[in-house]
């Protein structure tokens, strides 16, 4: 009998580069290799969030996927700490789907727009590293509109919570949501806080 091995695409030099951290040895291993197949260039693959931090100023990854629970510092905050020097899309990965821990690991920092539950496959790689370009995008959209970061998060926030009520309420899909509160917010010239406060607040009266 001859073992399966996995069929990795060609890396591309324009290929996205990824950072990834983990702890255990077998997931780091696998997540890369599931990377690496999809046709990503996982640059490195560090072991702790400390090492994810001293890594990402020099080899200026693309994204940045990570474990919620590594020794020392965790990944919340090593996504916090990565934030405060470089804008970059971040994952981060749980063993759990606890409510708490998942809006602890969305909220903590500007960078953290999508998390992985374990075990990890490729079908769901794929459309998490999608999603958090997708929010990355948008973030930036926001930014321009605010001077002050704080701001800027905390618009964030109302702005992802306006996009679920649209989600649920028009059948769409998440891109397509925040397409509909830019051209209202164009159209209207307000801000896009401002729509989604609006958004919100109708939600509550129906």
């Amino acid at each position: 009998m001859t073992s399966k091995t996995t069929k990795k695409k060609p890396i591309s030099e324009d290929a996205i580069k990824v950072l990834i951290a983990e702890d255990n040895a077998v997931s780091r291993k696998s997540l890369s290799s599931q990377l690496e197949s999809l046709g990503f260039n996982v640059v490195a693959a560090a072991a702790t969030g400390e090492e994810v931090c001293s890594l990402f100023p020099e080899l200026k990854p693309d994204l940045i996927i990570m474990d919620i629970k590594m020794p020392k510092m965790d990944g919340i905050e090593a996504a916090k700490v990565i934030t405060k020097h470089a804008s970059i899309p971040i994952i981060l990965v749980t063993g759990h789907s606890s409510e708490t821990v998942i809006s602890r690991a969305m909220e903590s920092g500007v960078g953290v727009f999508a998390y992985l539950l374990k075990p990890i496959t490729k079908k769901d790689l794929l459309p998490a590293i999608k999603v958090a370009f997708a929010r990355h995008n948008e973030f930036q959209t926001l930014k321009s509109e605010f001077s002050d970061l704080k701001d800027a998060l905390e618009t964030r926030k109302l702005v992802e919570r306006a996009k679920g009520i649209l989600m649920k309420r028009l059948t769409i899909p998440e891109d397509e949501a925040f397409k509909l509160l830019q051209t209202q917010s164009q159209k209207e010239n307000k801000k896009l806080k401002e729509i989604a406060e609006t958004v919100i607040t109708a939600s509550r009266m129906l």
